[in-house]
């Protein structure tokens, strides 16, 4: 082995923040030392709170192992610059009128398809849309907007390195997903996850917007408390379905962005999944998880009742196909995220 098979080796793994390869990057320290079959060498972070050290680390031991020798112990050690950036020096890149966070109590009841399909009626009124996914531990955005191949690239503004957004049918985005294997689970501890958020918001190239919505992951975690301390919340959406399960849990939702410490304001709540319609029985409605359970809950909290979505195939198929149902002029479902969008413009 010799230390240019080592060099070749890394270039074929992707910094996640900025889609550039080990070596492109400057992250290869000069200190390849081969022993036999062993092998170590240093890569350099910025800082050691950033959340790609331990994938990056795996991915360069990896890429040695195929690309050189599969027999090969390599040892990868970590060095980090001593810049560090203040709350006060910071040079933030998000310039955004109206912050939203999308926010479920648990998993299951549609919070990622009424944020994809709300940030499109946004853009469709003509608005400048970012849409963050922040469920780090199940990324759907990528899919739902038929990206799931797409890498961003990094930008020079300033004198920084920033992350382009992917924009689709008008909306600019990330995701965690776009940085890491799909096949993958992301096991991550909470520290970890709550930085890499940090840096899609603080290190992206986000431009001017009139609205950026985050997709919350369900409950309550040290990502929610990040972002709503790192962020000037304008207010959040809770999405619940009328099953009382799903509305015990939106109550708790609630009440996290109500606490004295938080103080997000409560813009209000969506029923997803209101009513069964069959498509050949367009008048019938079978209330397969209850009925009006989100109302009456707004009607309790005293918050708006953003609209109530009936639970319909297209939904579902237009969402796994990367074709969120807004996009369907016309179509019942649309309308009804098009008169949510109404409501917060």
């Amino acid at each position: 082995m010799y230390p240019q098979q080592i060099i070749d080796a890394l270039r074929h793994v992707r910094y996640p923040g900025t889609g550039k390869d080990l070596i492109e990057s400057g992250m290869l320290e000069d200190d390849i030392r081969i022993s036999g079959f062993e092998v170590s060498f240093s890569l350099i972070f910025d800082n050691d709170t950033n959340p790609f050290v331990q994938s990056v680390v795996r991915a360069a031991q990896t890429a040695v192992q195929t690309y050189v020798n599969p027999n090969a112990a390599v040892t990868v050690f970590t060095k980090f610059k001593l810049t560090q950036r203040t709350p006060d020096t910071a040079q933030r890149s998000l310039n955004a009128k109206h912050t939203i966070a999308i926010h479920s109590g648990k998993g299951g009841v549609g919070k990622s398809t009424v944020a994809a399909n709300l940030a499109i009626a946004l853009a469709q009124k003509g608005f400048q849309v970012g849409l963050l996914d922040a469920d780090i531990h199940g990324p759907s955005m990528p899919k739902m907007f038929h990206t799931e191949d797409c890498r961003p690239f990094s930008v020079e503004e300033n004198g920084r390195t920033l992350i382009e957004p992917i924009e689709q049918y008008g909306v600019k985005m990330l995701s965690i997903g776009f940085f890491l294997d799909p096949r993958q689970a992301v096991v991550w501890r909470g520290g970890m996850a709550s930085n890499a958020i940090k840096q899609l918001i603080d290190d992206a190239h986000w431009g001017n917007l009139d609205y950026f919505l985050i997709d919350l992951p369900p409950g309550t975690s040290d990502i929610h408390l990040t972002l709503m301390q790192t962020l000037s919340l304008s207010g959040a959406i809770v999405v619940t379905t009328p099953q009382p399960v799903a509305l015990s849990d939106a109550r708790k939702g609630v009440d996290m962005f109500r606490n004295e410490k938080l103080n997000v304001p409560i813009l209000g709540l969506v029923e997803n999944m209101s009513w069964f319609t069959p498509q050949e029985l367009p008048d019938n409605r079978y209330y397969i998880f209850g009925k009006d359970g989100g109302k009456k809950l707004a009607q309790e909290l005293q918050i708006p009742l953003l609209g109530q979505i009936p639970l319909v195939q297209s939904i579902r198929e237009s969402g796994d196909e990367g074709t969120p149902v807004t996009l369907q002029q016309g179509h019942p479902a649309a309308q009804a995220f098009l008169h949510i969008a109404d409501q917060l413009s």
